[in-house]
């Protein structure tokens, strides 16, 4: 029998009162009103790191969601991902008090430019030791966009064809600016880089330009760990092109696998094994020690749940104004500049009509992916059967009450997952990437798009080699 796959795991957390459940915040036994002050966060990452969970995943969003009634009245009063702080501050507090955990975080290129947000990664791979990642996203609210003095958003696909060039010029300044052994710190000689070996980054592409020195030295994993969620026709492309992890979610288990089976095939069209992706599904997991007191936990969660807080995030991802909408009728299918995957979740690939209401409550349809409440086996019966049949390496699990839902988490499910021999009982060491791929090394596989700007420091370096950052 073929020895089962290791499962993989994030915290998936934001900064902010409220996440992918709005409401959750007002209850007495949450922490998450505390999301603005260090030790919520370290305690949090103490918590991971002690069930050997991969990372913590940071997610953001950049705008408020005022979809909703057309205004962002709900979002302010329900604390819907707002107020939200700045997620890359809290990661060098976390990365001292953990050892091994991961750090992902979302950073939206559309309101960056690649010479700032290069030089932050850097920063951060090298304070944490090589644990960060990157989560790119392109941003589809079109308030983010009004904040930063712009009328609207760049429409779908266009955001794509933008990340494009950002990362293209990113790459050059992570991978080719500098060279492995530019760096001596050689006292005696009172050199401290060689200049010979730092060269200018010159790009002109079709929405960014660089013409610049990358202003941080090589990092551990020079460029960090790269994290992607799109499933949408186009976003599949991009994330199959460059993502090394992907995020998906899905209702049932034929919504997730096909969005499996998409990214796969596309991921061979572009010459890469598919299983060097890792594909991580959402999932809301309620355990406590018998299935009836894990039953009670998610009666007493769910009456905390903020139903028009809820519809007005769903409004926010999909584009649609559900405040239109009565609650027994069912999402129609439209075309948005928003979430696509999510709207077609929903409708095209939905087996049955997905009305309202049922999207504002703690449930599995609200949940938009797996769905997990019971006992410890019961749990990872679940997550092992969602994994095996849909080709999924693992899950992010969405925040719920704070801390106690990881918590239990650690407590009780990871243990049974280790007695099932599908979840490790020690970190490796090394790099997140080396963590998430045995074997594979601190830096990007030759066959990624970004080696082909990488500079390897020896002296006989070609021309074609010395020219490749230009």
């Amino acid at each position: 029998m073929a020895k089962p796959r290791e499962l993989l795991f994030n915290a998936f957390n934001m900064t902010a009162p409220s996440h992918n459940w709005a409401g959750l915040w007002s209850h007495p036994r949450d922490t998450s009103i505390n999301y603005n002050s260090l030790d919520y966060w370290i305690d949090y990452a103490r918590t991971a790191e002690r069930g050997l969970l991969d990372g913590i995943f940071l997610a953001d969003v950049f705008g408020v969601y005022d979809v909703f009634g057309d205004n962002a009245d709900t979002a302010i009063r329900h604390a819907v991902q707002l107020p939200n702080a700045e997620p890359t501050l809290l990661v060098s507090a976390m990365a001292l008090a953990t050892k091994h955990l991961g750090f992902g975080i979302t950073s939206n290129l559309t309101f960056e430019h690649p010479y700032q947000l290069a030089r932050r990664f850097s920063t951060l791979d090298h304070l944490t030791n090589g644990r960060i990642g990157w989560n790119i996203v392109t941003g589809y609210l079109d308030s983010g966009a009004r904040g930063m003095g712009l009328p609207a958003s760049r429409v779908h696909d266009e955001r794509y064809d933008a990340a494009e060039d950002f990362l293209e010029a990113s790459y050059k300044l992570w991978e080719g600016s500098w060279e492995d052994d530019a760096v001596r710190r050689d006292r005696d000689a009172r050199i401290f880089t060689d200049p010979a070996k730092v060269h200018p980054v010159r790009h002109d592409g079709s929405h960014y330009r660089v013409n610049g020195i990358h202003l941080a030295e090589p990092s551990p994993q020079r460029t960090p760990l790269l994290y992607q969620a799109g499933t949408s026709k186009r976003g599949r492309a991009f994330a199959a092109r460059h993502a090394e992890a992907i995020f998906l979610n899905g209702q049932t288990k034929p919504i997730l696998a096909r969005a499996a089976r998409e990214i796969r095939s596309a991921a061979k069209e572009f010459g890469r094994d598919p299983y060097d992706i890792k594909l991580f599904a959402g999932a809301t997991v309620i355990v406590a020690p018998t299935r009836a007191e894990a039953e009670d936990i998610l009666e007493d969660y769910a009456r905390h749940v903020d139903q028009a807080g809820q519809l007005a995030l769903l409004s926010g991802w999909t584009g649609i104004d559900f405040s239109t909408y009565q609650p027994d009728q069912a999402v129609q299918y439209v075309e948005s500049n928003a979430i696509q995957s999510m709207v077609e979740n929903f409708t095209l690939r939905s087996d049955r009509p997905v009305r309202i209401g049922d999207l504002a409550t703690l449930s599995r349809v609200g949940a938009r992916s797996p769905f997990v409440v019971g006992s410890p086996q019961d749990v990872a019966d679940e997550l092992i059967a969602w994994a095996e049949e849909t080709d999924v390496d693992g899950f992010n699990l969405f925040r719920l009450v704070v801390p106690e839902s990881l918590t239990a988490f650690v407590d009780l499910v990871v243990p049974e997952l280790q007695s099932r021999g599908v979840y490790k009982t020690a970190y490796r060491e090394g790099t997140l990437r080396e963590k998430l791929f045995p074997g594979r090394g601190a830096r990007l596989p030759a066959v990624h798009p970004a080696a082909s700007y990488r500079r390897l420091g020896a002296s006989s370096a070609s021309d074609a080699r010395s020219d490749a950052a230009e």
